[in-house]
């Protein structure tokens, strides 16, 4: 046998769907894995900073706390409470009161000041303040008719002399014993008050990052970055927190807004809300490195499995190549065997079969050498012929395999099927099979058949069950599928939905009856005369793969009654009975629990003995 070099087709499609699913499913895999770091990083971030909103919070919380405490213990003082109901205070307890304030247990005081109800102002030693300072400023208006309340507010300082604005923490001071006019606490703190504050948080921050204190109208008091400018969106993000607000604690905990995310922490007893702003690219910056390592394990990956898969296709193909030379190569004339695979996978099985077949047909050829010159003919061609079949269903294997591999289990179910089909039809080992084996066959049939009408035609099997026995019974092979194929193409085809195939199974005392309905077209009384007769006619030649390839020549039916005859005699065979529009059913009629001669002899030894 010549050979030549044959391009593997199926290492071509093997390695192109190994690459196309590899490249998805690591496409998809980076692109979740890098969704997941990417969500869990910005988490993280957001997590981290909205840690240290509620930390500085509560740090403006206790701080206010603590000026509240402060004042009201101010309140109670006994000489401050003598200067609202006493006439005039000794210099004695108006130095009392002014020693009392520059001793408040509250940091970062600059200056302060005191105003009684009859307008006597106590302040330090070198400040110079004076009643009216105080009356005619915002001090009172920002107190308004706050009565028992510590407020903060941010003013120009036009009492102590000053140019800037600052913190200013006030309180009304009301006598407890009598109904008066209250005086005034003015405590003027120390820009390291915010410091403090934000310098909590700026230590252990990126450097991109914003942190700052912000009232509720919008009115920024501290940074943790110089010269560093607040996007406006995120300014109307926190006011519009702070206005919704009802209460102290998170009011923004990592909101997405133009450019990256804020949290915020909001202090509605003082109205001043803690900040921190993380630009996007925070984020971005540390996924974009992430990336970059997954594509590039990605990549190592991609290589590494492109070519381990070149090397297992090559292994894998190079004996499916051997046998495709061999067949292909096989023209009828040279019976020369092909050496053993010894792949220890089903195509050592393969090959062992197509060796097997190379004998089988070199001996039936030697055997027809000596009869008549044109029956030699024929039947060489019909073995010659099955070498097409055995390779394709063979062939069909492979590529359900395949089928599999890409995950396709519809079109592996047809393949499956259809190779079924072939095997059953194909094969040489004897006429009679079991009427299971016979339905398990049509069942591949009408799956095929379903696949390729869109599942416009069911099929039905009815049986007792006292008489399931009858699935064991011996029947001539290929006696029910050439009927089911007459009724969907005669009977069903042009039917676009509903059509429906009955096998009704039938036991009586001496036979088996199966009648085979269709719900079809059906015919007309003389066609139904005409086609009885062909089956009743003599005049019927035998083959079994004329009768398969030859589906519309009408020689199906006659044929099948003729084999049943000569089987088992002229009591049995086949006869139709079909009305125009309605449908047709065509029965059989076997004996029941039909048994070969052989298994009747060993019956009847096993009786003997």
């Amino acid at each position: 046998m010549k050979h030549k070099h044959l391009s593997s087709g199926i290492q071509k499609k093997y390695l192109k769907s190994t690459f196309i699913l590899l490249f998805f499913a690591l496409l998809l895999s980076m692109i979740g894995v890098w969704s997941y770091m990417h969500h869990t990083l910005k988490n993280n971030i957001i997590e981290k900073y909205k840690f240290a909103d509620e930390k500085m919070g509560i740090l403006l919380d206790n701080l206010y706390t603590k000026s509240k405490e402060v004042t009201a213990e101010a309140i109670l003082n006994e000489t401050i409470q003598k200067s609202l109901n006493a006439e005039e205070l000794t210099d004695n307890e108006k130095n009392a009161v002014g020693k009392y304030f520059s001793y408040l247990d509250l940091d970062s005081i600059q200056d302060y000041c005191y105003m009684d109800n009859k307008g006597n102002v106590y302040t330090r030693s070198y400040s110079y303040v004076n009643a009216f300072d105080i009356k005619n400023t915002v001090f009172q208006k920002k107190l308004g008719t706050e009565y028992a309340k510590t407020v903060w507010f941010i003013a120009k300082d036009t009492v102590f002399n000053g140019k800037e604005n600052f913190l200013f923490i006030t309180r009304y001071v009301h006598s407890l014993d009598y109904p008066s006019e209250p005086g005034i606490i003015i405590l003027k703190m120390k820009p390291s008050f915010w410091n403090h504050i934000i310098t909590m948080a700026s230590e252990k921050t990126d450097s991109d990052i914003i942190t700052g204190i912000m009232d509720q109208n919008g009115n920024i008091y501290a940074l943790n970055q110089e010269n560093t400018a607040l996007p406006d969106n995120v300014r109307k993000t926190l006011i519009n927190a702070c206005k919704k607000s009802s209460d102290t604690g998170i009011i923004l905990n990592g909101e997405t807004v133009t450019g990256g995310y804020l949290s915020a922490y909001y202090q509605k007893d003082c109205s001043f809300s803690i900040f921190t702003y993380v630009p996007n690219n925070v984020v971005t910056s540390q996924t974009t490195q992430i990336l970059i390592v997954l594509v590039l394990i990605y990549l190592i990956i991609v290589v590494l499995a492109l070519l381990l898969s070149i090397l297992f296709s090559n292994r894998f193909t190079r004996p499916i190549q051997e046998i495709t030379t061999y067949m292909t190569g096989f023209d009828g004339g040279d019976y020369t065997h092909m050496p053993e695979l010894h792949t220890n996978t089903e195509l050592d099985q393969i090959g062992h079969s197509y060796n097997e077949m190379l004998g089988n047909i070199e001996q039936l050829v030697n055997e027809i050498k000596l009869q008549e010159k044109e029956l030699r003919t024929s039947e060489l061609n019909m073995l010659i012929s099955q070498i097409n079949p055995h390779f394709l269903y063979n062939t069909l294997e492979t590529i359900r395999g395949q089928a599999l591999i890409d995950d396709n289990e519809e079109i592996a179910k047809m393949v499956e099927a259809l190779s079924a089909f072939f095997r059953y039809s194909i094969s040489r080992k004897g006429n009679l099979v079991t009427l299971r084996d016979e339905l398990a066959n049509i069942e591949n049939y009408m799956l095929i058949q379903r696949y390729r009408f869109n599942n416009r035609f069911s099929m039905e099997v009815l049986i007792d069950e006292e008489d399931e026995e009858a699935f064991d019974f011996l029947i001539p092979r290929l006696i029910i599928q050439p009927v089911v194929e007459n009724a969907i193409f005669h009977g069903l085809e042009e039917k676009l939905e509903g059509g429906k195939v009955t096998i009704d199974i039938i036991v009586t005392d001496k036979n088996l009856i199966l009648m085979i309905s269709d719900n079809g077209k059906g015919m007309d009384a003389d066609t139904l005369k005409e086609l009885n007769a062909r089956i009743q006619s003599n005049n019927v030649e035998l083959d079994d793969r004329e009768e398969r390839n030859q589906r519309n020549t009408g020689i199906a039916l006659p044929n099948i009654h003729k084999r049943i005859q000569l089987l088992f005699g002229e009591e049995y065979g086949v006869n139709v009975y079909s009305t125009a529009g309605q449908g047709t059913d065509v029965e059989i009629t076997i004996p029941a629990n039909y048994k070969t001669d052989r298994e009747k002899d060993h019956e009847e030894r096993i009786a003997e003995n």
